[in-house]
Parts: structure tokens; sequence; C-alpha cells
């Protein structure tokens, strides 16, 4: 039995490994190792998913997870991924599939942890194909399960249906539930009633769509039915199968089951030698925060890792007597854990200036008031080379140091060693959402940065300094069609680029967005977005 509180999971895992975890007199995790363990997880989880996109995994899950830990996360996650989720609904015409109805479940909850109504997505109602009853189910069981789970995850109401389709009712689809439970008590995928083989995933799934109804008899007799059945198919080590081979997943459906159910994890019925199934789940737990598929993996795998994620919170949810994973009522828009705040450093050098800057400079100002607080500096102490162009690493080390943030070694990034001088200030602009890689695993510190790269990179650090950076499509292009080459803006910089215009951030009467952008004019848009947000 682990008692001292760690923080870091792979020691974690070792005490757990010490201690004989599987086969310990007492079932109970305690609370501090169970918290380290989320903030593990949801750690590996945000490096793995730095821009969730919508899917099923590296998407949606991630996101779950990550709301419902209220861990911290960069700023400008969740915001980024609600404008993706946009760009994607608007792309698709608001059909983001013509099946497979629990595309639109699994957005719902996304959505729906981070506070956001999924009835108003870019002018789409996300919630109404679920309003049809016949394409819901055609899935087999997971189309009303998923659909109940979205839809109760904010009581949303039933949406009605499009035209010549049967119109759903919550209580259609707990009866479908109910239907389709096996003679077993409990459910698979494909199954209606009868002698098959009951799934650990799905009637753990079942159980947590049927959570919300357990007042209603016959779906308190169904619980029960399936209670015992899984009781029974718990392994020694307080495990799970399916398809006959023990797996992390398995038992995290299990877990979310009995915490929606508000059934303590350590319920005699699913201790089994000593070991619960929270116990059971952390041997697949890698160090790092990652976990494992299965126990014969050699490594993290990432859908196993989304899942340990939510599934780890949705126990510590229920030791905290919080809401449980699927209820969302308590998530509000807007509330980005971890969000550092801005601290402008002071004037520490009035009247520094640069022999290379001559007094008609139009930059000289920002140069000259950037540099008197250490913000900006010369490359060889008397020059500050206002034409050169600067880095991606230099970027992110100016803007770092013009917001006072806390640095930090971290982030996903393989060409940023640990032994650079610039992996703390890429880490912590990388924390904060401001940066993100040229690709997954990629930062390219030693990229020219263009004047679009520039402009969302100062948008982003924008949102930090206490600025409304929300714009959509149309008020982009608006924006942009006023200069003659706001046409060969990238679409990825299309809404940082404009809000910069609109801000007064970047002025002029042309853009060159792919152009290298120059020292000079990045101390004026560093200088113009703290004179903005009243910093200076």
């Amino acid at each position: 039995m682990i008692q001292q509180k760690k923080r870091g999971l792979c020691l974690l895992l070792t005490l757990c490994l010490l201690a004989g975890l599987a086969g310990s007199a007492s079932a109970a995790m305690p609370k501090a190792d169970l918290a380290a363990a989320v903030s593990d997880a949801a750690a590996y989880v945000c490096a793995a998913a730095a821009r969730p996109q919508v899917g099923s995994i590296g998407g949606e899950w991630a996101v779950l997870g990550l709301a419902r830990s209220g861990c911290p996360v960069p700023a400008g996650y969740f915001e980024t991924y609600y404008a993706d989720v946009e760009s994607y609904v608007r792309a698709c015409g608001g059909v983001l599939h013509d099946k497979k109805y629990t595309e639109y479940s699994r957005v719902i909850l996304a959505l729906s942890s981070m506070g956001k109504d999924a009835r108003e997505v870019a002018g789409f109602d996300l919630t109404a194909p679920l309003g049809d009853f016949t394409q819901t189910v055609r899935q087999g069981l997971n189309g009303p399960v998923w659909a109940l789970i979205a839809l109760d995850s904010r009581d949303y109401p039933m949406p009605q249906a499009p035209a010549g389709a049967v119109q759903a009712t919550r209580q259609m689809y707990v009866e479908e539930i109910l239907f389709r439970q096996l003679d077993c008590g409990g459910w698979n995928l494909t199954s209606k009633g009868g002698s098959g083989a009951a799934d650990p995933d799905i009637t753990g799934m079942a159980l947590q769509a049927l959570a919300r109804y357990q007042d209603q008899p016959a779906v308190a007799r169904a619980i029960g039915r399936a209670l015992d059945c899984m009781s029974a198919a718990q392994a020694a080590d307080g495990g799970f199968g399916s398809w006959n081979t023990a797996n992390s997943e398995s038992v995290v459906q299990m877990i979310v089951a009995l915490c929606e159910l508000g059934i303590p994890l350590d319920d005699a019925r699913f201790v089994k030698n000593g070991s619960t199934m929270l116990n059971n789940l952390m041997t697949y737990a890698q160090p790092g925060g990652g976990f494992r598929h299965t126990a014969d993996d050699t490594g993290s795998n990432q859908m196993a890792s989304e899942q340990g994620l939510y599934g780890l919170t949705a126990a510590l949810r229920a030791a905290e007597g919080k809401n449980s994973l699927y209820r969302m009522g308590d998530a509000v828009w807007g509330e980005t854990a971890g969000q550092p705040t801005v601290q402008v450093p002071p004037v520490t050098a009035a009247g520094r200036t640069f022999a290379d800057l001559p007094d008609a400079h139009a930059n000289r100002q920002a140069i000259e008031g950037l540099a008197a607080r250490g913000i900006v500096n010369g490359y060889d102490g008397s020059h500050f080379g206002p034409d050169r162009t600067m880095t991606r690493a230099e970027f992110a080390a100016l803007v770092v140091r013009a917001l006072g943030l806390p640095q930090q070694v971290s982030g996903p990034f393989d060409d940023v060693p640990a032994g650079a001088w610039y992996a703390p200030v890429v880490g912590a602009a990388y924390a904060c959402g401001i940066v993100n890689g040229t690709s997954r695993t990629t930062f390219s510190p030693e990229g020219i940065i263009t004047r679009q790269e520039a402009a969302v990179m100062v948008a982003r650090a924008a949102r930090l300094c206490g600025l409304e950076t929300g714009m959509d499509a149309g008020e982009a292009e608006k924006v942009l069609a006023a200069f003659e080459d706001g046409g060969s803006v990238a679409g990825w910089a299309r809404a940082g680029m404009a809000f910069c215009c609109r801000q007064g951030i970047l002025t002029g009467d042309v853009l060159r967005p792919g152009a290298a952008v120059l020292r000079c004019e990045v101390a004026q848009m560093v200088y113009n977005l703290l004179a903005g947000s009243g910093l200076l």
C-alpha cells in the first residue's frame, strides 16, 4: 500500500510494484497519489495531442479528459480546438458523418466539457441529428448509448428530427439499450438480447448511459444484472479483458461506469484479491504519464492514454465529491487552468539606445521602449540590427521576456534539446499557447520567422494580455480585404493577421505575409501589443 504522496509517476509505479499493489490488503488508492497520476496523465496527453482535431484519437477524448481533469493546459488550447471545430463544421456543411452518428455525440461531449453549447457551432446545431432515432441506432448499441450520454451531458433538449425521420425521445434510447441486454446481464455491440457474450467495454458504456435513469425500476434491474455479470467477469487482478485480451481501456470503461452510477471503486463486488479496477489500471501506466493498451506492449498507446486520463479523472472527481465525468453542468467556458499572469519587466535602463538606430527610424520609440525594460538587446552590446531577420527561437525569447512568463524546459519538440539556450523560452511559449511546432514533434528553432507567423503568435500572446482576440471568418476577410495583398495571407494565419491589423499591432498599407519579419518590425508589434493592452 502506498503511504506517501508522490508526484512523479515513475516513482509512483515503482512504489506500486514494490508494495505488491495487486495483492495489497487495502484496495483504496490515496487521493494524493490519484491526483498526481491525473496530473501526469494530463501532461502526457496534452503533449501528445498538442493541437487536437476532430477525431477519436488526438481529438475529442483528449479534450474531454483535459477539460474535466482541470489540469493546466497551454493558453489558448481549448480556444484553438474550438476554432478548428468551427472550421471543420463549416467545411462539411454541418454533416459530420452520414451514417456514424456517434461522430456528433463525441464532438458534443468535447464541446460540453469546455462549457460550450453544441447547439450553436458555426451556425449549426450538432445535437440535431440525434433526434433521428432510425439513423442513430443503425450503428448498433453505440448509437443510443452515446446519444444519451451526449444529450444528458448538459441536459440538452431533445432535438427535433429531420422531415421523414422517426422522432427520438430519451426514453426510446433507454428502451433500445434495455432491449439489447444479453441473457448474461451484459451487452455487446451488435446483439439484440439472447445468449451472446458480454463485452466489458460496451457493458461499461451502457451502464454510463443508463446511470441517469436508474430511478426507473426496469433500468435498476438491468443495472443490477449487468453489475453481477461484470463482477463475475472481472479477473483475479482486478482487471477486464475484451476479445480474450486483458487491456486498460476495458478497465477504464468499467471505472467510469461505477463512478457515473455513484458506486465506490472499492465496492466489494469489484475487489479481487485486494485489487480494485483502479489498482489494475495503474499497472498499465508508463513513466511520463502514458498508458499501455495491453500488458505486453512496450510503450504508451495514445488511445489508451487518453482513456486512461479520463478514467483517472472520473475516479478523482468521485473521490473529491465533484460532478461525475459526464455531468457537465459545472463546466464554464473561458476558465483555462494554469494560465500565467503577465508581468511586463520594469524599466531598468532608461534612455538606452543603439548606434545603428538613427533618430528618424520609424521604430525607434518601440525599440528603445523595449530596450529600457531589457526585452530587446543588441547583438554586440551597441548595435540592434533593426533590418536583420529573426529566428523562431529568437522570437519566442522576445515574447516570453516581454510578458514575463515563467520559463520551463518542456514540450514535444525533438529539435529543441534541453541544453539549448532557447529550450526554456520555447518551452514557456509552447506551454502558454503562443507557439506551435512546424510539425507535431519539430519546432524549427533556427527557421526564419515570417510576418504572418509573427502575427499569429502575437495574436495568441494577446489573449494572455487580456485582449478579446475572437474573430469569425467573415470579419477577418473584411479586414484583410482592405489590403492589396490580403488575399495572399495563408488560411491558417488569416484570423491572427486580421486581429493584429484591427488592433493596430500591424500597421501600413501592405501586409507582405510571407516575407521574413525584421527585428525592428517585431519590436514594433510587441510594443504596440503591450501599449494597446495598457501594460506599459
